[in-house]
């Protein structure tokens, strides 16, 4: 008897991590994630994940991502050069130095 209960109880268990995989796997796309994969289809001019990531959030919270992104962006690499923001910001634009 005591083996048919832990049989259920196993199948039980073993449903329960599944749903909570595919759960995981459903979640919705957060701004970040669709920034980095938007910014990185972009720098690799791959139109087809650029229309994918724009389709995740809403216009306006993928622009705030991709803001988000550039500053950070901006920020680690003057860190690395050891330069300001502004610096770094107008170099990669491609603008004079101020």
């Amino acid at each position: 008897m005591w083996e048919r209960v832990r049989g259920i109880g196993s199948r039980v268990a073993g449903s329960l991590r599944a749903g909570e995989r595919t759960r995981r796997e459903e979640r919705p796309h957060n701004i970040f994630e669709a920034a980095a994969a938007y910014v990185s289809a972009c720098a690799e001019d791959d139109q087809d994940r650029i229309d994918e990531a724009a389709g995740w959030v809403s216009p306006e919270a993928l622009s705030f991502g991709v803001n988000e992104l550039a500053c950070r962006a901006v920020v680690a690499l003057a860190r690395e050069r050891h330069e300001s923001p502004g610096t770094v910001a107008r170099a990669l634009l491609g603008l004079p130095a101020a």
